[in-house]
């Protein structure tokens, strides 16, 4: 069983940073992400890593965001750099197939943390 738990969430103002942080157990050679959702919005994916590092990133997060894993420490990192305060949001982190490895796959992701929450102050 799959158990993810996230934390590093909290409030900073436009332009700030903050890192994410995603404790995984129980899983291997899965597809991990990162996706959010704001209130009255649809959830979307920001960005994904595959077992063997590749990446993809939403277009609006490209360039300001990094994602990154250590398999070591079965944790999974989000990096946000110059963020916005249209990007509050709940922050789930997420394991799904390596067939369905992309931002946009979000539904055939099969495990999900709790979240946590970002908010950006203007």
């Amino acid at each position: 069983q799959v158990q993810l738990v996230e934390s590093g969430g909290g409030s900073v103002q436009a332009g700030g940073s903050l890192r994410l942080s995603c404790a995984a157990s129980g899983y291997s050679n899965y597809c991990m992400g990162w996706f959010r959702q704001a209130p009255g919005k649809e959830r979307e994916g920001v960005a994904v890593i595959g077992w063997e590092g590749s990446t993809a990133y939403a277009d609006s997060v490209k360039g300001r965001f990094t994602i990154s894993q250590d398999n070591a420490k079965n944790t999974l990192y989000l990096q946000m750099n110059s963020l916005k305060p249209e990007e509050s949001a709940m922050y789930y982190c997420a394991a799904g197939p390596l067939g369905y490895c992309g931002i946009r796959w979000g539904r055939m992701f099969n495990y999900w943390g709790q979240g946590t929450q970002v908010t950006v102050s203007s």
